[in-house]
């Protein structure tokens, strides 16, 4: 059995990738640490000298406490009178965080539109898919997790990927600050009311997401024309800039309290997509660890 000290080591430098397994998985940060933290209890109850490949042997146990949460989530979705489902919960951050830890958790660009989509295949799928596509997991470690030979493991991720594809906006570029001042731009042209300075900023197919919380269905608006009419409510609201799924976000405030969480795409200096929350005790939670607010 290894010692105690080794093991913390060793779990350490596995906890970035395994909080990016669960997340991808699960769409909620909290959900992810929890899974996480089961794994490290799991490694505390396991002969460890029976383990040839410790990541990959964490990967697995992630993976399986993933699977079991994403099917209660569904049976409980079955109950009738269940509320409507929400966005997953994205990972807000200040501007200038530079944790290394969410960083890897959010490297490659998790978009709200692709948890939004991964929430919508079933958890086997979902499995399949995280780990082979995202982490490169052989189909033949995934099969006993999901309980199927590797060709159907294979096929589960096929068809998962066949759902992905064309849902996911292409990906940000590394200028941070180039996409914080198109944002700008478009909160600037809202306050203006300056309907063309808004469509100079808004790419002609952007797509605007947006989650009103449990008691009303999300809406999907599509194009310039229709998004830039849509923002004008934003008018005169104090924003405070945050980043959601490390693309800029905006945080719009009234009187001290939280009304909107607002995450912005931008690719070639052009807003191709905007996932909003409005639902005020969701962005409170959610922004919590970044912005204090009125009580």
């Amino acid at each position: 059995m290894q010692d105690d000290d080794w093991l913390a080591r060793r779990f350490e430098e596995n906890r970035p990738r395994l909080r990016a397994v669960a997340y991808r998985m699960l769409g909620s940060p909290t959900d992810a640490d929890d899974a996480v933290q089961n794994a490290w209890l799991r490694l505390h109850q396991t002969d460890t000298d029976a383990i040839d490949n410790l990541a990959g042997w964490l990967t697995t146990v992630v993976g399986r406490e993933c699977l079991h949460l994403l099917r209660s989530r569904r049976r409980r979705r079955e109950e009738p009178l269940d509320p409507v489902a929400q966005f997953p919960d994205p990972v807000v951050t200040a501007v200038e965080d530079d944790d290394p830890v969410q960083q890897a958790m959010l490297a490659d660009s998790v978009s709200m539109a692709l948890l939004v989509v991964l929430d919508s295949l079933s958890p086997a799928e979902r499995l399949a898919f995280v780990l082979h596509d995202m982490f490169g997991v052989p189909f033949d470690e995934i099969a006993p997790l999901v309980e199927r030979t590797p060709a159907a493991a294979r096929q589960l991720a096929s068809r998962a990927r066949r759902r992905v594809r064309g849902h996911e906006p292409s990906g940000p570029g590394r200028d941070r600050a180039r996409q914080r001042e198109v944002v700008e731009a478009f909160y600037a042209a809202v306050n203006e009311g300056d309907f063309a300075a808004l469509l100079e900023v808004l790419d002609p197919a952007v797509v605007l997401r947006t989650d009103y919380g449990p008691n009303r269905p999300a809406a999907v608006y599509r194009g310039a024309q229709t998004i830039a009419r849509q923002s004008q409510a934003a008018r005169g609201a104090e924003l405070r800039a945050v980043m959601v799924n490390g693309v800029p976000g905006v945080v719009t405030v009234r009187g001290g309290r939280p009304v909107s969480l607002m995450a912005f795409t931008v690719v070639a200096g052009r807003i191709v997509a905007i996932d909003g929350i409005r639902d005020s005790g969701r962005v409170r939670r959610l922004t919590a660890g970044v912005i204090r607010f009125a009580r």
